[in-house]
């Protein structure tokens, strides 16, 4: 269908909607004085006028008009304004059944109506359920802004203890730090992205493992990060791999030739950074005469993501290592190809699912949208004697905030059994 037509149709469904939600905010506030009412009911109008306006010009404006941080501020308004409008429309909706019944049971009754008040308004709406309505849409709403101003940059460091039985005594107590999902193109705060740099840094970690996505698209993106993310430094040097982002897959260029090259700069971003971007390779970490395998291959994921990783490449020669560390970006590689081709791999590390940015994890229990569509969403998994470890990521993409599953720096101590 024409966007001409599509577009002003979407509109009309949100006016609707704003509509429908005011009938819930005039019940709820029947109580209150008139010139109250009045002030709430104009607030709720502004909102749907700007709302509307921001929906024509995300959708209409050149480009470079709005530029991208602006439209992405406009399609995030959007989707928290409505989404927390749906529940407030679902109330409603229950409401309206109720007031149906009635109004049904109501035709077999002897009691006449007043003929002088319309029949729909002789069954008036629950000022109960209409308050519980504007509850649930404000607790999405609160939620969603807080976890834009306080969760996307709310790093913690996770601690995890990893007993491996082959490892050299030489490498008890190694400690490795894990980033994973930078995003740069999502970045607002550059002084929280320096703080969690810094919080890394306090760790004093032997070595550094990036586990790919370092833009959201374009190499551009982190440019204006380098100054930030080359203080990540590790005595025993820093290690990274590509994303299924990091491929520009996402973008439509305007001739493969782009594509190409925006995957070259982003390959030189992660050498200005000082890192070792591994591109199906592996390397060795040697201490006191002995040595393990770290392995590094390209995005490779099951399904629908993309296989751009050669894992059978970048292990040839480590068969003799005591332990081999993999670097892999999707989680979903660790049962599709590494557990049953490359039993030797002691631990995958990798990211990818962000945890959704959105859930629950209190001691005891955890949940998140993202359980339904990984097995190995966040933390750690293990299977015999393999672990994978899935890193909830350091920045955001798409919603620019976090609720629930906060950003993460890992830190892991290799220990022997």
């Amino acid at each position: 269908m024409n966007k001409l037509l599509i577009v002003p149709l979407a509109a009309l469904l949100f006016v609707l909607v704003d509509w429908y939600v005011l009938q819930a905010l005039k019940t709820a506030t029947q109580h209150v004085s008139g010139t109250t009412q009045r002030v709430l009911i104009y607030a709720h109008w502004s909102v749907t006028a700007v709302s509307f306006v921001a929906f024509f010009l995300y959708h209409f404006a050149p480009a470079d008009f709005l530029g991208p941080r602006l439209r992405m501020g406009i399609m995030v308004g959007l989707f928290i304004n409505y989404l927390s409008k749906l529940f407030v429309v679902v109330f409603l909706l229950v409401d309206d059944l109720i007031r149906f019944g009635k109004w049904v049971v109501s035709l077999f009754q002897e009691k006449p109506a007043d003929p002088q008040v319309p029949q729909s308004e002789q069954i008036p709406r629950s000022e109960f359920l209409a308050k519980a309505a504007i509850i649930a849409g404000a607790i999405p709403a609160v939620s969603l802004t807080w976890g834009i101003l306080s969760g996307a940059h709310d790093y913690r460091v996770r601690r995890v203890k990893l007993v491996l039985k082959n490892l050299p005594r030489s490498f008890d107590g190694l400690k490795i730090a894990q980033l994973s999902d930078i995003h740069s193109g999502s970045f607002f705060n550059k002084t929280a992205v320096k703080g969690g740099v810094e919080m890394l840094l306090a760790e004093k970690p032997d070595v550094v493992f990036f586990t790919g996505d370092l833009v959201n698209n374009r190499a551009d993106e982190v440019r204006d990060y380098i100054p930030i993310f080359e203080k990540v430094k590790a005595p025993m040097g820093v290690f990274s791999t590509l994303g299924n982002h990091d491929y520009g897959d996402y973008v439509a260029w305007e001739n493969e030739q782009a594509q190409r090259q925006n995957l070259q700069n982003l390959m030189h971003a992660h050498k200005l950074l000082g890192w070792n971007l591994m591109m199906d390779t592996h390397t060795t970490l040697k201490q006191n005469g002995d040595k393990i395998a770290i392995i590094g291959i390209q995005n490779w994921g099951s399904g629908r993501w993309p296989k751009y990783g050669n894992l059978a490449k970048a292990h040839a020669g480590t068969e003799d290592y005591p332990v081999k560390l993999l670097l892999s970006h999707d989680p979903s590689h660790w049962d599709a190809q590494v557990r049953p081709q490359f039993p030797g791999i002691d631990v995958q590390f990798a990211g990818h699912t962000h945890g959704m940015q959105f859930g629950i994890e209190i001691p005891g229990f955890r949940w998140s949208p993202a359980q339904y569509v990984y097995k190995q969403w966040a933390g750690l998994y293990q299977e015999g004697d393999q672990r994978l470890y899935v890193n909830r990521g350091y920045g955001y993409l798409g919603y620019p905030g976090r609720v629930g599953i906060l950003p993460e720096i890992t830190i892991f101590e290799l220990k022997t059994v």
